[in-house]
Order: C-alpha cells, then structure tokens, then sequence
C-alpha cells in the first residue's frame, strides 16, 4: 500500500550553494499525490514544483527541478533519497528559499525526522515502475544503465585521481531498511581545490567541513575521518537512490552506474521512458512483493531520538 507521514516534520538549515538559511516542512498528502515542493516565498506565480525526471532543469553540482513560471528548488536528491529509502509515497515539502538545506551533507539527518514523525499505511495500492529490457546511456567516459531485477538493486564504481578516494565498487540489494542502515549517512564529498574555485564563483557558499568530506590529495581533512572505509561510493549510491525516485514509482530493476552522477541517471530516465517495451508501471498491495523484508523500522543511530 502507498505511504505518508504521520505528523508534519520541521527542519532548519544552510544551503550549500547559496549559503542561505532555509527552512522545510514535510507534510502529509493524499494518495497518488507523490512528491512535489511548494516555494512559500514566491508569490503570483505557480508555487509548486513536481519531483519529477521530466521537471530536472540542472544537474551540475546538485540536482535542480523547476517549473514552467520558472520556479526552481535545488539540492533535492539527499531528501528524495531518504523519503524513497523510508517508503514515503506521497508528500508535499513547502520551503521558503530556492535550495534544500544540506544538513550534514548526507541523507540521514531527513531519515531521522521522517522515522520520528511516523510513516503510515494509507488506503491505495502502491504503483510500482518495473523494468522489462535493460537501457543505457554513455557520455564522456560515463556509464548508466538499468536492467530487469526482481527487486531493487545498484551496481557503482567509481574512478578518482585522488588518492584518498582513488577507485571503489559496491553493489546491494535495497530490500528492508538497506537503505537507512547502510548509505543514508553517507556525506556528498569534494576536492578543497575544487571548492575555492566554486567559492570565487559563487557557489559551495555554505559549504564547510560540517556538511561535506572534503579531501587534499591523499588526506581526508573532516576530523574524525570517513564513517565508512567506501564512503565515497556508498554516497553516489546515495544520490542515485533520490536521483531515481525521480521516476515517480519505486523502481524495480538494477541500477548499474560507473562514474555515473546526477546527468546520467537523468539521462536514463529520458531514455528509459522513450524506449517502447522498456517499461510497464504494476500495482501492487503488499511492498513485500517487490521488496521482500521491508518493514518500517528503527536504525540503531535514530532509535533515541524515535524514542
């Protein structure tokens, strides 16, 4: 069955982009809504703007959607990435700034404020988007691909000049809570190099040590490290998780992706979409046939603030 939350969630943070404060409330919604952002601090225009592959307008550095007045809210994907990795189907997230705080740069600190608000059951069937034949899209040393799975799989590699990141693979079954346990507290990461030129050009303006890892060749400059040895990989598997909620339906099929990012797996729901037979959405009324042991339940990080 279809999924929202309980109660409405709060949340207050910087932009990384912008530099700006930001503050998001994640409501409730009915059936067969999905997900869409409303932009409070806009007036006289269309507030609201779907999350959807087709309303991506930018994909460098973050993805962006917009809409046709020409409304946009960027750096969307962490917070898609936790509401598809908790099993929110339908909500509405009003913001009252052009840009999604970035918390701690990962997904988790949105996963911890949906499991405390609650996620119900409600009363539809939960449509699903399954893939039939595999698809892929290639640019610039680029790969992306989906293929026919019983359940939900990704497939990454990634390839670094440096060397605290270098080269690093993974694959996973996203059944049950994979999601929450393994990848959602996985920060998006940079070059320091790479950041003072972003600065000098306006952006990464909230960017600190706080939201991001950020590496110097062979040392990883955050105290305390990485929080996971593959951390780097573990974060685009992040990315491509929200990138993919973008499809409007939980996906099932394998997501295979090397030096892949927000472009590519954009790239690929075009195609997906274009490419007759590719595709079929199915109803389903129980997620355990599409994801065998999922449950809602309390990852040992976010059981004291559930508490």
């Amino acid at each position: 069955m279809q999924r929202t939350l309980a109660r409405t969630v709060h949340m207050t943070g910087i932009g990384v982009h912008k530099g700006e404060a930001a503050t998001i409330r994640i409501l409730s919604a009915p059936c067969g809504y999905g997900v869409r952002f409303q932009r409070t601090d806009v007036i006289g225009v269309d507030q609201v703007v779907p999350a959807r592959y087709d309303a991506v307008i930018d994909t460098a550095l973050c993805t962006r959607i917009g809409n046709a007045d020409g409304v946009s809210v960027s750096t969307i994907e962490h917070l898609m990435a936790a509401l598809a990795g908790c099993g929110v189907d339908n909500a509405l997230i009003e913001l009252d700034g052009p840009e999604i705080p970035i918390m701690d740069g990962s997904a988790e600190p949105f996963v911890r404020e949906l499991l405390k608000a609650g996620i119900v059951e409600q009363n539809e069937p939960l449509r699903v988007l399954r893939i039939l034949s595999s698809v892929s899209v290639e640019h610039d040393g680029r790969f992306a691909a989906l293929h026919p799975s019983d359940t939900f799989e990704i497939d990454f590699k990634i390839d670094f000049d440096d060397e605290a990141i270098g080269v690093q693979s993974r694959s996973d079954n996203f059944n049950g809570d994979c999601f929450i346990e393994n990848y959602a507290d996985s920060r998006t990461f940079g070059r320091l190099e790479d950041i003072e030129k972003l600065r000098a050009l306006g952006f990464a303006r909230g960017g600190s040590l706080d939201n991001a890892v950020v590496v110097d060749g062979s040392k990883v400059l955050n105290e305390g490290g990485l929080r996971h040895h593959d951390e780097f990989v573990r974060h685009k598997m992040l990315d491509a998780v929200g990138d993919l909620a973008l499809a409007g339906a939980p996906v099932i099929g394998k997501y295979c992706g090397v030096k892949s990012g927000h472009d590519m797996t954009n790239r690929l729901l075009h195609k997906l979409f274009s490419t007759e037979g590719a595709w079929r959405f199915e109803i389903v009324t129980d997620r355990a046939e599409t994801s065998p042991d999922y449950e809602i339940s309390v990852p040992a990080y976010a059981q004291a603030v559930v508490a």
